[in-house]
């Protein structure tokens, strides 16, 4: 989870003003405010959420406790390849979170069959990753999704038109799942070379090796 720091301030000759932080990491924003209160010149601290929700320092701080047990921090790597002789497609994903203060990896893979274009495949690689956020109980946070389809990625963010009445239907479903589980998706589009972790998940499903594994590093 991530907040925006406000910090009302007042100097030992009275002289106030209010200062605002960049987008922090939750445990990043309470640490800067515990020094700030070390001076004994703040008059007020809230923590500004990412749907413009404001917390003051113990409501944010049960929250946070509350929500160890519960995966957070989550990035998300999806990938997809596309047989254009059979309309096969090898999907893969890699999904990096938190949870009770450890780090894991799931990584995965699948084909199916019948499916219309490489576009089409990406998106149903990063459908399926989704789903697999909605089996870790992933809700209300903000979550980063990198791929490497320019087309998927740009469309989702609003930035190309969706024209192809297939696409834009998966976009929709993805749009009303995340909707649904609450979910801020930050898309960002990445190299191949950055991507390679889920493409090679998407190769070997392509071979028909699966994949299937979470791991605590």
């Amino acid at each position: 989870m991530y907040v925006t720091l406000k910090i009302a301030y007042v100097s030992p000759k009275g002289m106030q003003t209010t200062f605002h932080s960049e987008e922090l990491e939750v445990e990043v924003a309470l640490a800067i405010a515990n020094d700030f209160e070390q001076w004994n010149r703040t008059k007020s601290i809230e923590f500004i959420d990412y749907k413009g929700n404001h917390w003051n320092k113990k409501e944010l701080k049960t929250y946070t406790e509350e929500m160890v047990s519960e995966p957070s921090h989550v990035t998300v790597y999806f990938d997809a390849g596309f047989d254009l002789k059979t309309n096969k497609a090898g999907l893969g994903f890699a999904i990096y979170y938190t949870q009770n203060h450890q780090s894991y990896r799931i990584r995965k893979n699948s084909t199916v069959p019948e499916l219309t274009s490489n576009n089409e495949a990406e998106y149903v690689a990063l459908f399926e990753a989704i789903k697999q956020l909605e089996e870790l109980h992933v809700h209300h946070q903000q979550v980063t999704f990198k791929g490497d389809s320019k087309v998927v990625i740009n469309q989702l963010l609003g930035e190309w038109p969706c024209m192809e009445e297939t696409l834009n239907n998966w976009a929709d479903r993805i749009e009303r799942k995340l909707e649904m589980m609450g979910v801020d998706a930050q898309y960002q589009d990445i190299a191949r070379k950055d991507n390679r972790e889920a493409h090679q998940l998407a190769t070997k499903a392509m071979e028909n090796v699966e994949i299937d594994s979470c791991k605590k590093f």
